[in-house]
């Protein structure tokens, strides 16, 4: 027992002395060598009540076997839990009487603790195992038997019993989906397999439908010590929602890619990156640029180069901050042209707000850039032609005003007056045809104006044109050479206005061509078409405003002593009359001091139905009728007072109204004979007045005439519409008032 390797121990006698072999100093610990010779229960005392009924057993003659008894024992001055694997048996003495036990014993601490420990990490790897987010089974043999599920994949086959099944019995809707064979293949190859997003049709409960769902899965073989695969093992998980997700993305993608290869946009996608993965259909035509070209960021291609370094910057700064992007910049087209866009980009955020991809478009604002310079630029020639309207207006104005002040004056005789009302008169009529031009500028340009058909010789045009031009070229003694066409010419036109086209281009060359300068007129024709041509050797044109010179307002540069006058309308009017007549009006100059050309183009027609022209003749009216009752109604008393002053000087009896109220009371009281009428009265207008009028007994068969400065043909026919007889446009000439009140006197019937 001594020599033996194996802990044991003797305890003989009354007191169970201890005795036990060098393999049993080991467990004693710190209780040898103290305990040989001691009492059994002395020895150790700390677990004596727990193996105190096994010791009487062995003294009462029985043996006894233990396996992993658990003691807590104190042998390193300290408790502690250990595990012993012994057995008890009785000693005989030489009388055969029991005197003693006997125990062979092994400490299993170690073993009991790694067991333990172990359990402890099958049940934790178990709890991964179930819990895992992911499906989990593990299949044995080559028929693919279930030996372990998670609860995951269990909830994947719709809880349905699997265990000690084989796959093919478990899951019978996989056959034809490919799973049998692909578990197969790796079970003979040894080959691991990995899936993504593999569609499996599966039967969640029985009788029903099948559902798809979508897996990711690897399928890995399972080998034993020797190599050998003995089974499968399972991982996967479903990612349904994730592709579900991205076809609906996909499919998104494509009715919008479909929306934007309608839109007239360039337009495309980019990754949350910034980097660009699809372009419409637009964008290549524009560019003419190939798919490979453009991807990623090959849009910088197409860049202005001066310009792209800011273009990346802020696009840069979007992608960082995740705020949309908005610039203008040009874009090289196919065909080398650099033309404006205006760009923007938004992102396309997913439910958790991150940004999954950017939708961009370029939006072509050439047109508007430029339509946007030209308003500037006739806003600006609005504010000059306003400026030069009232320089021209103010110039009249003076004179007028002096002769005012000149006939406040007592001692004036007869021949002042009489040269001061010429200076009045000369000057009302300048700022009359000032008025009238705009006005004409306004109807002509909006196609208000009726349009005479006649068939003219534009020979003949031209002739008359020039006539009314001469005096102005003779003042500055210019040379003046006019070709005319060797046959006559017809077109199909208006002949006053045709004239004024005429006459408005000799004006012109005439004014912009300083004294004893030449003006060259020639008429020449080819195939359908007449050309008229008015050249000079002038100031010419700017480059800058030749393109703009037929617009309304535009006029060129001058001194500020304003000696070339103009208000900037007269081109304007001749490109809308020459238009009118379906003809087309142009100009070339070589630039400032180098002269101009103007050309206008008439279609040419053969003479048939050609009407003669007759001039009118009109003479003034004497101031006849004397003595009739008159009114004059207007809210301006200037106006009102200065009518009424002359009408009583040729002998009328005249009562004055600046309202229509105070107006019907007094012509029911004086039963005028003849009215004149304002039309922009306050409260009550002109009008309505008239139809009062011409309901009260004493105005029914009243002339009234409407005084107005609303001269245009439209303005006429609602005046005679509403009960008017006449219609005189401010300023009104004294000849035409009395050319009314002698018609209609008795002594003009």
């Amino acid at each position: 027992m001594l020599n033996s390797k194996f802990p044991m121990f003797l305890a003989w006698g009354p007191r169970l002395g201890f005795l036990y072999n060098d393999a049993y100093m080991e467990i004693l610990g710190d209780k040898h060598p103290a305990a040989l010779g001691q009492p059994f229960d002395e020895v150790w005392h700390e677990v004596w009540p727990e193996i105190v009924p096994v010791v009487a057993e062995a003294l009462d003659g029985r043996a006894s076997y233990f396996e992993n008894m658990p003691l807590v024992l104190n042998r390193k001055g300290y408790d502690e839990q250990t595990w012993f694997t012994f057995s008890y048996s009785p000693l005989h003495d030489a009388e055969g009487k029991i005197a003693g036990m006997y125990c062979a014993c092994t400490e299993t601490t170690g073993q009991v603790l790694a067991e333990q420990n172990r359990v402890i990490e099958n049940e934790r790897l178990k709890s991964l195992f179930q819990q895992a987010p992911g499906y989990i089974a593990v299949l044995c043999e080559p028929s693919h038997l279930f030996e372990l599920v998670n609860d995951a994949y269990l909830q994947l086959v719709g809880n349905r019993e699997v265990m000690g099944k084989s796959i093919r019995e478990a899951m019978p809707e996989l056959e034809g989906q490919g799973f049998y064979e692909l578990l197969d293949k790796v079970f003979q190859t040894g080959e691991t397999f990995v899936g993504h997003a593999i569609p499996i049709k599966l039967q969640l409960e029985p009788g029903q439908d099948l559902v798809e769902r979508f897996l990711d899965f690897v399928y890995q073989p399972i080998r034993d010590v020797r190599g050998e695969i003995t089974g499968i093992f399972v991982e996967g998980s479903d990612v349904t929602d994730a592709v579900r997700a991205t076809q609906a993305i996909r499919a998104s993608e494509a009715r919008l890619r479909q929306l934007a290869n309608t839109i007239p946009h360039l337009a495309w996608m980019a990754d949350p990156d910034g980097h660009i993965h699809w372009y419409n259909d637009r964008w290549y035509a524009y560019t003419g640029a190939t798919p490979d070209q453009m991807l990623g960021w090959g849009w910088e291609s197409v860049q202005d180069p001066a310009l792209l370094p800011m273009v990346v910057e802020r696009w840069r700064a979007s992608l960082a901050s995740g705020e949309p992007w908005e610039m203008t910049f040009p874009l090289r087209s196919a065909s080398g042209e650099f033309r404006t866009f205006f760009s923007r980009a938004a992102p396309l955020r997913d439910e958790a707000g991150k940004i999954v991809q950017w939708f961009g478009t370029n939006t072509d604002v050439t047109e508007i850039k430029a339509a946007e310079k030209e308003l500037k630029a006739a806003s600006e020639r609005k504010d000059e032609f306003l400026a030069m309207l009232a320089h021209e207006l103010r110039n009249p104005l003076a004179p007028i005003n002096t002769a005012a002040e000149l006939l406040s004056l007592t001692h004036l005789d007869e021949a002042r007056v009489k040269q001061t009302a010429s200076i009045i008169s000369r000057q009302v009529g300048h700022m009359t045809k000032l008025v009238d031009d705009l006005l004409d500028v306004s109807r002509v340009t909006r196609g208000l104006v009726t349009m005479r058909a006649d068939v003219l010789d534009i020979n003949e045009l031209v002739t008359e044109a020039v006539e009314q031009v001469q005096p102005q070229m003779h003042v500055k003694q210019h040379r003046l050479s006019v070709q005319r066409a060797d046959e006559a010419l017809y077109v199909r036109g208006d002949r006053t206005r045709l004239i004024q086209v005429m006459s408005n281009l000799l004006n012109n060359a005439a004014r912009y061509t300083p004294a004893k300068g030449t003006i060259d007129v020639k008429v020449t024709s080819a195939a359908d078409w007449i050309t008229i041509s008015v050249s000079d050797d002038g100031i010419g044109l700017a480059p800058a405003l030749a393109p703009y010179i037929f617009e309304l307002f535009t006029q060129g540069e001058r001194s500020s002593d304003r000696g070339q006058g103009g208000l900037g309308l007269g081109l304007a009017l001749v490109k809308s009359l020459v238009e009118l007549h379906a003809g087309a009006v142009s100009v070339r100059s070589e630039g400032a001091g180098k002269g101009s050309e103007f050309v206008v183009r008439l279609p040419r027609i053969a003479e048939t139905g050609r009407r003669p022209h007759t001039q009118g003749k009109s003479g003034t009216p004497q101031p006849v009728g004397a003595g009739l009752s008159l009114m004059v109604v207007d809210d301006n008393e200037d106006a009102a007072q200065m009518l009424s002053l002359l009408l009583e000087t040729v002998g009328h009896r005249v009562r004055v109204s600046h309202d229509a109220s105070t107006a019907l009371v007094t012509a029911q009281a004086a039963a005028p004979a003849m009215l004149f009428l304002d039309i922009g009265l306050p409260g009550m207008d002109g009008y309505e007045l008239a139809k009062h009028l011409r309901e009260m007994p004493e105005t029914a068969h009243s002339v009234l005439v409407a005084v107005t400065g609303y001269g245009q043909p439209e303005d006429k026919e609602r005046a005679l519409q509403a009960g008017f007889d006449h219609h005189l446009v401010k300023p009104v000439k004294l000849a035409a008032v009395l050319a009314l009140i002698e018609h209609h006197s008795p002594a003009g019937r």
